[in-house]
């Protein structure tokens, strides 16, 4: 012992030995005498107060003025021995029997001169079926509460699964139901199957497990958690904590089949898919190959119908639109755009033509004109033009003088002159 514990009174002669004040002090050489350890040891089992617990019981015997009841943990491999006197019996209505679940008030006792450690039980009560319905209500309120039985958070089960997984019991009827059934329903379908407790202290465990495994392997589409049905007491660890947030927690669909319609465990509310039975399971997770042919057929069919009505309609049109005299005499077409053409270039032309006579005419008009007032028609009316050396234009006789070189210009060529004196005019010329 490593702790303190406190030592009773010593009596004289352990005084005079000085014996060491705490067990961990003790040697070989300084050992305690058994007395003072088994004392010691009965004044701190006394200080540890009363514990209610809950158990299952496993084993029940009963003598004259005592009971001696083995009792075994709800959830796990764990067993306590009890000690019952017959004056709490007495208090019981009923009395009690294996594999009854129960609460005790119990406080542990050692016995010096034994050394023996008993469970002293000081009351004992059933755990009846209200009281369990009432712990399973509770615990769904607060699961509720927290989200985990919302319907969004659960997952659509896939059309056709590649892999099922199956958690059921060893060699159960209800694994056989699942699988003769989705077979029947699905020749091709595959199971992965995990054959675990589904009841006891080590159910919660074995399928809490066997949940972790399918859920993590791939090829596995859905898992299907089933049992065919059972007490109360039978399908409470469907009911159990642990489980309902694994299946919440998992991410592969999954679909209960304990197939209990009386009092539906938690199991039934977090899952993806509740169903009523592992028959039940089968037909709801793979689709039935006949049903699917029929409705293939049926689809084919429709289908078929649809592209003969639309065929149909479109020939129709066709036959419509090709039945329209443009389309009978297509040339049609071409001949009046072709008419339209001509008679769209003849008129052109014709306003073209028009345009240039008209202009033609100006033209000439305008070299009338031009020809009219040019100093060659001048010329070939018989006039000249006399023009010094130097090319200006004489207009005055008397701007000449005398012996000037003169150019003479008529209608056709030049003639050279040379200016005479001026005559002298004449009065009244």
């Amino acid at each position: 012992m490593q702790d303190p514990i406190e030592r009773t009174e010593p009596d004289e002669s352990a005084a005079a030995t000085s014996l060491p004040k705490t067990a961990a002090e003790t040697s070989p050489e300084n050992p305690w005498p058994l007395q003072l350890l088994s004392r010691n040891l009965k004044s701190y089992i006394d200080r540890a107060p009363a514990t209610w617990v809950e158990g299952q019981i496993i084993e029940l015997n009963k003598r004259a003025n005592a009971s001696y009841i083995t009792l075994r943990d709800v959830d796990a491999e764990i067993s306590l021995s009890l000690t019952v006197w017959s004056t709490v019996m007495n208090r019981l209505e009923l009395p009690l029997e294996r594999g009854a679940r129960v609460v005790a008030q119990v406080k542990p006792d050692f016995w010096v001169k034994t050394g023996r450690l008993s469970m002293q039980t000081r009351d004992i009560r059933p755990v009846g079926i209200g009281d369990l319905l009432a712990r399973i209500e509770r615990l769904r309120q607060a699961l509720a509460a927290e989200g985990l039985f919302r319907e969004d958070r659960k997952l659509p089960l896939p059309l056709l699964p590649n892999r099922i997984g199956l958690i059921t019991g060893r060699n159960s009827d209800a694994m056989k139901d699942v699988i003769r059934n989705a077979s029947l329903r699905w020749p091709a379908v595959v199971f992965e199957v995990r054959e675990v407790a589904v009841q006891g202290v080590n159910a919660v465990a074995e399928v809490t497990r066997a949940l972790a495994q399918l859920d993590a392997m791939p090829e596995v589409d859905v898992i299907v958690i089933a049992r065919g049905g059972g007490s109360l007491e039978d399908l409470l660890p469907f009911s159990h904590e642990d489980l309902v947030r694994a299946v919440s927690a998992a991410q592969t669909p999954v679909v209960s089949a304990i197939g209990h319609e009386a009092d539906r465990p938690l199991l039934d509310e977090v899952a993806d898919l509740r169903a009523s039975t592992p028959t039940d399971a089968a037909k709801r997770i793979v689709p039935d190959v006949g049903e699917e042919l029929q409705r293939i057929g049926a689809a084919r069919a429709q289908l078929r119908r649809i592209v003969d009505l639309t065929v149909g309609r479109e020939m129709e049109r066709l036959n419509h639109i090709r039945s329209r005299p443009v389309l009978a005499a297509p040339e049609t077409m071409v001949d009046l755009r072709q008419q339209d053409v001509s008679r769209l270039r003849e008129r052109a032309l014709s306003c073209i033509t028009s345009e240039v006579r008209r202009d033609t005419d100006r033209i000439a008009y305008l070299r009338a004109q031009v020809r009219a007032l040019s100093p060659q028609n001048t010329l070939d009316r018989g006039y000249a033009v006399v023009q010094l050396a130097d090319g200006s234009v004489v207009r005055e006789a008397a701007a000449v003088p005398g012996d000037a070189r003169l150019r003479i210009r008529v209608a056709v060529g030049e003639l050279a002159a040379t200016a005479a004196a001026p005559a002298e005019e004449k009065p009244g010329a």
